[in-house]
This record gives C-alpha cells, sequence and structure tokens, in this order.
C-alpha cells in the first residue's frame, strides 16, 4: 500500500509540475546532476549564463570562457571580467537561491533543474524555475512559496532528489507548496 501511496503521490506531483511521472519515478528534462547542492548542468552553475547579469542588466546572459569563478563547488561564468570582480567580492548576493534549483520544486520537497531563462530577483535574491509554465504557477504566491522553500531547503540541501521523490527515504519534515 506505501509503494502505491508513494507512486500517487509522485504522479500527483508530477501533475501539478507538468512533468511526466512513470511507474512512480519523476522524469525531468533536466540534465542536472541532482545530487549537488548546486544545480550544475554541463560543468557550470546556472548553464553557464552570468548571475551578476541578472541584476545589472536585468535579462540573462549567457557567461563567457575568459570569466570564470568558483563558488560553493560550482564553476560560474560571467559576460565580462567586471561582473566576476563583482561576484568574487559577495558570490552570496549574487548567487542564485537554493543552488540553482527549482525555486517551486524547492517549496515541493524536491529539486529539480531549472531554466535560467525563468528567472526573477526578488528582494535582492536571484530565484529560478524549472521552465516559465512553472515559474506561472510560482508567482501567484511568491512569498508563501519562498517561505515554503526555505524551510525545505535547510531539510534537502545535501540530498539527492532520487531520494527525496522514494517517499521511504524523504526526510520528515517536508512542506508542500507555499507557507
Amino acid at each position: 500500500m506505501a509503494y502505491r501511496s508513494n507512486i500517487l503521490r509522485t504522479t500527483a506531483l508530477a501533475a501539478v509540475l507538468g512533468i511526466s511521472a512513470i511507474g512512480g519515478v519523476v522524469a525531468t528534462t533536466s540534465p542536472a546532476i541532482a545530487a549537488q547542492e548546486v544545480n550544475i548542468v554541463e560543468g557550470y552553475a546556472l548553464q553557464g549564463y552570468d548571475p551578476v547579469a541578472y541584476f545589472t542588466v536585468g535579462a540573462p546572459t549567457p557567461g563567457n570562457s575568459n570569466f570564470e569563478a568558483e563558488h560553493d563547488g560550482a564553476t560560474y561564468r560571467f559576460a565580462s571580467a567586471e561582473n566576476r570582480d563583482l561576484f568574487n567580492q559577495d558570490p552570496d548576493k549574487y548567487a542564485p537561491q537554493y543552488g540553482g534549483f527549482c525555486a517551486f520544486g524547492a517549496a515541493m520537497g524536491r529539486k529539480f533543474g531549472a531554466d535560467p531563462q525563468a528567472w526573477r530577483v526578488v528582494d535582492g535574491k536571484l530565484y529560478l524555475n524549472l521552465n516559465k509554465e512553472i515559474q506561472k504557477r510560482w508567482v501567484t504566491d511568491i512569498p508563501g512559496f519562498i517561505r515554503g522553500a526555505d524551510h525545505n531547503w535547510d531539510i534537502i540541501e545535501s540530498i539527492e532528489d532520487a531520494k527525496l521523490a522514494d517517499e521511504k527515504m524523504a526526510p520528515d519534515g517536508l512542506t508542500i507548496g507555499a507557507q
């Protein structure tokens, strides 16, 4: 019965997120390595986009391999040396929340990849979402979803998403959705 309950829970969560669930396993389209505390795709945080540009230009801006910096075990790329230097002065100011994983997913107790094009700066912090459809759901209650994600992130930060998807291995204390 617990297995059936897990399948139903996983399928329901997948329906909310608009992704596929087969046999109780959620499949995402992101090649991110979810076991990490930072969402790294093809070797880079933010898929190689410049985290500072979200604040200075107000738009996702691809980084350049000539301007890189390390933070929390991840490599970030920047569009300019100036942006790299700003990041190095205060990386926590510019690094995306929840390690660059989807903010809505974190509020749901999961670690899904994120699309650098589905972003928003809220109260001076960068948040990403799985995609623009999920972002439409997230913006309906940004403060509530941030509270839920903040609560969950303390619990899930070091846990692989596969374990979060398995009811038997998921940690206690997670909230689902906005708080």
